[in-house]
Parts: C-alpha cells; sequence; structure tokens
C-alpha cells in the first residue's frame, strides 16, 4: 500500500486557505466600498472633510490578515472610489490611501505583535496619533494645490480644523473596531472563511469582557457626540 503524499496534502491545505483568504478580502474590500458611500450621506466638517467609516471594515480586515491586507484593501477601494463617485481625482486618491494606512497598517502591525485586547486598544491608539501626524503633514503639502490657496492659510487651519478631525475620525473609528471586531471575527469563523489560529485571542473572564465591552461603548458614545459637534449637528 502506497504512502499518501504529503506534500499534495499541504498544497491543497494550502490552496483552499488562499481561496478562503482571497474571498474574506474581497467580501470586506466590497463592504468597505459601500460604508464609504453611506459616510457620504454624513454632514461635512468645514464645508469640505468627510467623515469616513470605512476605515472601520479596513482595519478589522487588517487584524485578522495583517497590515499589508488592510493596505491592499485601502488602495483597491480609494482606486475604485476615483473612478466612480469621487470628484478629488488623483490627489484625494493619494489622500485616502495615505489617510487609511497611516490609521490601519499603524494598529494592525502593534495588534499583530502584541495580539490581545489591550494590544488591539494600543494599536489603534497609536494607529490614532499617527493618522493626525501623517495628515498634518499631508494636508500642509497637498490642500493648498488641491483647494488652490495660500500655502499660509492652510497652516493656519492645521491645528483648529485638520487636527480635531482626524482626531475625532482615528476615534470614532477606533471605538466602533472595539465594538465590531469580535462578531465580526466569530461570524467569519463560523463561515469558515477564518482560520481558528488567526483569529483566536486569549481568553478572559467575563468581567473583563462585560468592562471591555463598556469601554468600547463608552468611547462610541463619545466620539459620537464630538462627531456631531464637529458636523455642527450639536
Amino acid at each position: 500500500m502506497s504512502e499518501p503524499n504529503v506534500n499534495a496534502i499541504h498544497t491543497n491545505t494550502r490552496s483552499r486557505m488562499n481561496v478562503k483568504t482571497i474571498t474574506s478580502l474581497g467580501m470586506l474590500t466590497a463592504i468597505s466600498y459601500v460604508v464609504m458611500l453611506l459616510s457620504k450621506a454624513l454632514p461635512q466638517v468645514s464645508g469640505f472633510l468627510q467623515l469616513d467609516l470605512k476605515d472601520t471594515v479596513m482595519c478589522i480586515g487588517g487584524f485578522i490578515f495583517g497590515p499589508v491586507a488592510a493596505a491592499a484593501i485601502a488602495i483597491v477601494v480609494a482606486v475604485v472610489e476615483m473612478f466612480t463617485v469621487s470628484d478629488t481625482g488623483i490627489i484625494g486618491c493619494i489622500m485616502n490611501v495615505l489617510a487609511t494606512c497611516a490609521f490601519c497598517c499603524t494598529a494592525s502591525y502593534v495588534y499583530k505583535k502584541v495580539h490581545t485586547k489591550k494590544g488591539a486598544v494600543l494599536g489603534l491608539a497609536l494607529g490614532t496619533v499617527c493618522l493626525v501626524v501623517v495628515m498634518l503633514l499631508w494636508n500642509y503639502l497637498i490642500t493648498p494645490i488641491y483647494m488652490v490657496m495660500d500655502r499660509s492659510v492652510v497652516a493656519s487651519m492645521l491645528i483648529p480644523v485638520f487636527l480635531p478631525f482626524n482626531f475625532v475620525k482615528g476615534g470614532l473609528n477606533m471605538a466602533l473596531i472595539l465594538v465590531l471586531y469580535k462578531p465580526v471575527v466569530t461570524a467569519l469563523r463560523k463561515a469558515r472563511l477564518v482560520p481558528e489560529s488567526q483569529s483566536s485571542t486569549q481568553k478572559s473572564g467575563g468581567k473583563l469582557n462585560a468592562g471591555f465591552l463598556l469601554f468600547s461603548l463608552a468611547l462610541l458614545a463619545t466620539f459620537v457626540t464630538l462627531a456631531l459637534v464637529l458636523m455642527g449637528i450639536l
């Protein structure tokens, strides 16, 4: 009796995993695009800044599959947006990719290294800081070209306009990720699209889980309120 071909088994298993990964990434990319479209219905901040919640979906993808996956989703969605619904052209596409990668890739990288709830919070917090810093720089460099205005005018807007906008944007996506990550991953696991080893986290007691959920909801309520203030609703 011949022995089973171990290499063939490993190859087939790897092939099935690749198909599942591509399927999951495709689904997350499509959802990101839909969330981007829905976000455009939100009131703008200062007349030209749009709060966008697609980073929530992209970062969840990054938490599951790594920072490279988050970057890939960000680039695909930004390019499709540029050719479909955006009126900001290549400049808007570049700014979208920079903002999303600054937030999602930073958070995903930290979470990959520290795969715990604390690691998720730390990664998302650092991602928000990175988003604010990166966008202050690139808004200073690119916005004068896009808005056709003097650079000194843009410089005067960095602290009172761009800084709070990107802080609230990052914080809002951070809170949504903390609330939604576990149920999304659980659903993907049940659908056998995510292996147990890629989505499992350290087990903790019920009190800690309840406390973490309350923390996440409180954070979400805080940033929703700040977003409403920025949009002039409150």
